[in-house]
């Protein structure tokens, strides 16, 4: 089973007048849905757009796993546990929140700011705050995170190329850039495919510069 949530379909949000443009996948604030809680373990997929010197004010988490994709632009990024870093396209950051941590993410950068950030749960409550920057992940390897029982694959494919699809109990797949065809659908940037017990599945670019990021999880929460 497939089912197809268009960009222009995503629920609005963040502050314009400020510079942050948000377009959420999953349920939030005056746009509740109780049919759309989350996916899995995925309880949100932000595509974020900052301009510069935009940002959000320190504001807390707990009990959440908050994965950053880095698509144009820096993201600068403070937290209360001491860490200060710089965040760039092609990089990945991971925030494991656990009982409680507090984090800043600006703009501070001449250029926009495009980022996508997922919020997973973790089997397990609690805990140390964590916090890692993955620079260049590859296609071949995939970002494990144990802690929500999930698997990050990324796919940059070129017009007309194909890739394989893990096949899992649960898929997310979230077009980044470009255009792709999967399952009989075509996708473009912004769309999103939720897979349940799909099998021998693959991409298929149909447009240049293809960029996909699919979450591989199990059904059992």
């Amino acid at each position: 089973m497939i089912r197809i949530q268009r960009g222009a379909e995503r629920y609005p949000g963040g502050d314009p007048e400020a510079g942050i443009d948000t377009r959420h996948a999953f349920s939030f604030g005056r746009f509740y849905d109780p049919d759309n809680l989350r996916f899995g373990a995925l309880l949100a997929c932000n595509e974020e757009r900052l301009a510069p010197g935009a940002g959000f004010d320190e504001h807390p988490h707990s009990h959440t796993e908050i994965v950053t994709w880095v698509v144009e632009g820096e993201l600068t990024h403070r937290d209360s546990t001491g860490h200060a870093t710089v965040v760039r396209a092609g990089d990945l950051q991971r925030l494991s929140s656990a009982a409680g941590v507090r984090h800043v993410e600006r703009n501070d950068g001449p250029e926009p700011l495009v980022f996508v950030q997922m919020w997973l749960a973790p089997l397990e409550p609690g805990g140390e705050p964590r916090y890692e920057v993955v620079p260049g992940i590859a296609d071949a390897t995939p970002y494990a995170l144990p802690e929500s029982g999930a698997l990050l694959h990324v796919r940059r494919l070129a017009l007309g190329e194909r890739a394989a699809v893990p096949d899992a109990e649960l898929l997310y797949a979230h077009v980044v850039r470009g255009t792709v065809r999967l399952a009989g659908e075509e996708l473009a940037a912004g769309d999103a495919a939720r897979v349940t017990g799909g099998t021998d599945l693959a991409l298929l670019a149909t447009g240049e510069d293809t960029e996909v990021l699919l979450w591989e999880m199990t059904a059992a929460r």
